[in-house]
């Protein structure tokens, strides 16, 4: 990718994040686009604004949206600060309400995939004692509820937010993961034109035109997961296999446990494989040609690490079944920490299409700890022009 090529998507990307923006810097417009992806926190809204219930005359909002992701928190409404609320999600990609009213807890879920990586629109409105959810124009979900101890007439403010709750996830009738990997645009909440706050830790980042699965690295940050949240071992011949599918350049993955460390980098050149004493930690980097799609398997073994069938590490003094049961560090796109291993070390770039552990597909979402730059879902096919 040349020079002026890398100017271009800069500044389109700086474009849609000041449309984005309001002129303090922690305020948005409801209409720009939206990426719910990059946060820190999981249940904390990433925008949320508030108005007095006088100045509402239509309880519909309506909004273009765009995910693979099947799971996460959309879109939530409350009043009388959360006794009374509302959200949207998706689980398995198919839209799902939830509701808390008085006495009344109710969940309901149907309609056609979302997350299908094209734009769909949603609207959401109330008709009486019924909530609709339209898509693409044609009634997907409606429902009615009704309780003899809330009140009829609605007073004081409404919330509305995206990306999370406002309310306690306990309260849900039938909980979530809440992460969303998901654009909107093109918003009109209710009939009003404030602007939205902020979520303190949010970076705002711009939705990219074209976008595929997959896990995106931007060459920042890593994703890493305690190893005994992972599938486990099945029989000690096989060990236990990581598979990536993707392309990409930069550091691929790392073990660590205690006293020992593990990177899977970039190949240099045609170095051979060398082997690296940190200390009381043992260690061998090898990595793959970069910018070629490419699928690797890393096995672990009971005393050995082997990449794509040949042998990189073999030491009769670890048990890395035990260690992988008691609980390693497996993290995809760098090495955690700020270690002088960490600094030295590449950040992964490129797109991941898809990574197995034990033959499951892996969610980065339920990751032990993901930066905010990584996206757990989508890829933008820019990033693949780049790479190839």
């Amino acid at each position: 990718m040349n020079y002026q090529k890398e100017v271009v998507i800069l500044l389109l990307g700086l474009y849609l994040i000041f449309l984005c923006r309001g002129a303090s810097g922690d305020q948005i417009s409801g209409k720009g686009i939206i990426n719910l992806a990059h946060r820190q926190t999981k249940w904390t809204p990433l925008v949320q604004t508030s108005a007095n219930l006088s100045e509402v005359t239509s309880i519909r909002s309506f909004f273009e949206f765009r995910t693979f992701d099947p799971e996460g928190a959309v879109f939530y409404g409350d009043t009388k600060d959360g006794e009374d609320w509302f959200v949207l999600s998706l689980r398995d990609g198919i839209p799902e309400m939830q509701i808390g009213k008085a006495d009344i807890l109710v969940s309901i879920k149907g309609g056609r995939k979302l997350n299908d990586g094209a734009w769909h629109l949603l609207e959401l409105r109330n008709e009486g004692k019924f909530v609709v959810l339209e898509v693409n124009n044609q009634v997907e979900l409606v429902v009615g509820l009704h309780s003899k101890l809330a009140e009829d007439e609605l007073t004081g403010n409404i919330r509305l937010a995206l990306g999370g709750m406002l309310v306690d996830k306990q309260k849900l009738f039938h909980p979530f993961e809440p992460e969303m990997d998901a654009c909107i645009r093109g918003g009109h909440w209710l009939n009003l034109s404030t602007t939205w706050d902020t979520d303190s830790t949010w970076e705002p980042r711009p939705c990219f035109s074209e976008i595929k699965k997959g896990n995106y690295f931007p060459g920042t940050g890593v994703a890493t997961f305690n190893s005994s949240d992972l599938p486990g071992l099945k029989t000690e011949e096989a060990g236990i296999t990581v598979e990536i599918f993707g392309s990409w350049t930069g550091t691929t993955l790392s073990l660590q446990s205690t006293g020992f460390e593990y990177v899977l980098g970039e190949l240099e050149g045609n170095k051979d494989v060398k082997e690296v004493q940190l200390g009381l930690k043992e260690g061998s980097e090898r990595g793959i040609p970069p910018h070629e799609p490419a699928a690797l398997t890393f096995t672990i073994l009971k005393h050995s690490l082997v990449v794509n069938s040949k042998s990189e590490l073999e030491t009769e003094s670890l048990d890395f079944f035990s260690m992988w049961k008691k609980g390693m560090l497996l993290t995809f796109g760098g090495v955690p920490g700020d270690s002088e291993v960490a600094k030295s070390k590449q950040y992964l770039r490129g797109c991941l299409d898809k990574i197995l552990v034990q033959g499951q597909v892996i969610d980065l979402d339920r990751a032990l700890y993901k930066h905010s730059a990584v996206s757990s879902h989508s890829c933008p096919t820019e990033a693949m022009n780049e790479l190839t």
